[in-house]
């Protein structure tokens, strides 16, 4: 009896998966430098993208509502700003290795914040769409510049396409607003 206790254990360990949470891929930004005196850059209204997730995971963007599929276009929109709409990032000129004199955005944040009451699948996926907007993005430039993907460029080009496209993603700390679910 013991030994069949033993081989359906012994089963069940090798046939069962473990399945890993991997969370988000995030790295901190850098301490700054403590002899480099602060920079204090003003950033304007319309430099800053306002993504709000309710404690119903309804999605305001801007002060509309609007849904987690529209998402990833608006963001797109706002990164690259391509008809230098007065209501997006301020677009200047930029001396980037690999692409010479072009304009870029400046200033450009994507501020998220969310109630506590938001469902973890939610902000998840709005995450996700904010993520893959920029990535996109980062491919498409990278495909026209150079002929292939942003992540199978070198570190240096990679670089310069990020100064292209630069943009922060800025979290508020969750507040509850009309309660939990």
């Amino acid at each position: 009896m013991a030994d069949i206790a033993f081989l359906l254990l012994i089963f069940f360990l090798v046939t069962t998966t473990m399945d890993v949470d991997t969370g988000l891929m995030r790295g901190l930004p850098q301490l700054p430098d403590k002899d480099e005196p602060e920079q204090k850059d003003e950033i304007h209204d319309r430099n800053v993208f306002v993504v709000l997730i309710n404690k119903n995971d309804e999605l305001l963007v801007e002060n509309k509502p609007t849904s987690v599929f529209e998402l990833r276009e608006l963001a797109k929109e706002f990164i690259a700003n391509p008809e230098n709409k007065s209501n997006l990032p301020e677009l200047v000129e930029k001396d980037l290795p690999f692409f010479g004199k072009t304009m870029v955005t400046k200033n450009a944040v994507i501020s998220l914040q969310n109630d506590r009451g938001t469902s973890y699948g939610m902000y998840i996926k709005v995450q996700n769409e904010l993520l893959a907007a920029k990535q996109e993005l980062r491919d498409e430039i990278s495909r026209r510049q150079f002929g292939m993907k942003y992540a199978d460029l070198d570190e240096e080009k990679m670089e310069a396409v990020k100064d292209y496209y630069p943009s922060v993603l800025s979290e508020a700390e969750p507040k509850e607003i009309g309660g939990r679910k």
